[in-house]
């Protein structure tokens, strides 16, 4: 009965944590300062303006509605920015358990799922700020719950969701919707899958679509759109700004002191900066204040060595034509949010878009802790070690705090949780 309310009251727990002095830090963090600016033009306008002129944004309006959303009912202030986001990082807490019940029906490794989800800093502080990944985030993984479920329509309506908010969940709906389809022709030949064809083309192909170009809706209905009077006929005119979009995102290669090539984003060789400044008030001379984007470092670098590990595992399965599905599953979702930015590799890129596929990190950990349960002669003491694991990464998701909710502290306290000079 305690495992099966764990995750319950592991996420009650967590959202605490992410709604305690949610207004700190006081004024933007980061690229809050696009999108906070994007909510309050959709809640006055219903498009996103600079002054009362159109503006060209490089997002879809979803995550940004996400954002206005708490603006209107808390008021237009820091917790009402980020309480959006820190209720969707709960969120993603309880799916990803919720999932993990589905893959393991083990009370015991649904509720050590909650727990490193819930120590983990970069979720931690994607969810106190106001930035479009964590929307991105919960999207995908409540659509691969129902993929999951074979719920395909359910599933669709989240993908859409998740497009709406950043044009990289189509990596997504790319790969499940083609697995999707290569299942179902293996198993049944075209011609008796034909009709099943259409329905799943018209879920992962159309109904994306549409729900993508209904939350443009504000677009189209208003005259101060970017490029709405490119054409007469608005779809002519959302292609042609849709191009601009691309052209942007394409020839984003300008150098910032925090983006951090993908072969680097597991071991966190450089995290990002969202917010650093020296005020006083910490009892010394040299204060420090920052949010850092880092992951609780033993969790990561743990479940990077789970991920190889279990990438092994699967290719001896394959050979052994003895693949598990569940393991499958979870290597798609590292596979969708991870693999397609190592052919960006002169784009600008930073390593807390890890956030979209960090869920199914964690359960490729946990299935490691599966399969170590499965295979001790002792599964009770197997599970005393991995409770013994899960508080090492407790205590280390403590001792980083300050940085993850941007506490002053002594310049030698935030110098001491500088493990490596690239953290800086």
């Amino acid at each position: 009965m305690i495992a099966s309310v764990a995750p319950i009251l592991i996420a009650i727990g967590a959202f605490f944590l992410r709604v305690i002095n949610l207004n700190n830090p006081k004024g933007f963090v980061f690229d809050e300062v696009y999108y906070v600016d994007g909510a309050r033009d959709l809640l006055k306008f219903g498009v996103e303006v600079d002054g009362l002129k159109p503006e060209f944004v490089v997002h879809p309006p979803i995550g940004k509605w996400c954002i206005a959303l708490g603006i209107r009912i808390f008021g237009d202030n820091e917790f009402g920015w980020r309480i959006t986001a820190a209720i969707a990082g709960t969120l993603i807490i309880l799916i990803a358990a919720r999932l993990a019940h589905e893959l393991f029906y083990s009370p015991f490794l649904t509720a050590i799922t909650a727990a490193l989800l819930a120590f983990d800093g970069l979720l931690l502080v994607h969810s106190r700020t106001a930035l479009l990944d964590l929307f991105l985030a919960l999207f995908i993984l409540t659509a691969t719950y129902f993929w999951f479920r074979q719920q395909f329509w359910y599933a669709s309506l989240f993908f859409g969701l998740a497009l709406a908010t950043k044009w990289s969940a189509l990596y997504f709906i790319a790969l499940f919707g083609f697995v999707t389809l290569f299942k179902l022709l293996r198993e049944n030949s075209v011609r008796q899958s034909l009709r099943t064809i259409g329905i799943r083309v018209m879920q992962f192909g159309v109904l994306p679509i549409v729900i993508y170009l209904t939350s443009w809706i504000g677009w189209f209905i208003s005259y101060r759109g970017w490029n709405r009077d490119y054409s007469s006929n608005p779809l002519s005119s959302l292609i042609y700004y849709h191009k601009q979009m691309l052209d942007f995102h394409t020839s984003l290669v300008e150098k910032h002191a925090y983006q951090s090539n993908p072969w680097s984003w597991l071991i966190m060789r450089r995290p990002t900066s969202f917010f650093y400044e020296s005020p006083q008030g910490c009892g010394s001379k040299n204060c420090a204040q920052e949010v850092l984007a880092l992951g609780t470092p033993i969790l990561w670098w743990s479940a990077t060595i789970a991920l190889v590990v279990l990438v092994g595992y699967w290719l001896w399965q394959t050979y052994h034509h003895k693949v598990d599905s569940k393991l499958t599953f979870i290597l798609l979702g590292i596979i969708a949010g991870y693999l397609p930015w190592f052919f960006f590799q002169k784009r600008t890129v930073f390593s807390f878009y890890s956030i979209v596929f960090e869920p199914f990190l964690i359960l490729a950990l946990v299935y490691s802790a599966k399969l170590f349960i499965d295979k001790s002669r002792n599964p009770a003491n197997a599970q005393v070690i991995i409770l013994g694991f899960v508080a090492v990464v407790f205590l280390n998701f403590v001792y980083f705090l300050p940085l993850y909710l941007g506490e002053v502290i002594t310049y030698a306290q935030w110098h001491m949780r500088m493990w490596f000079p690239s953290w800086i």
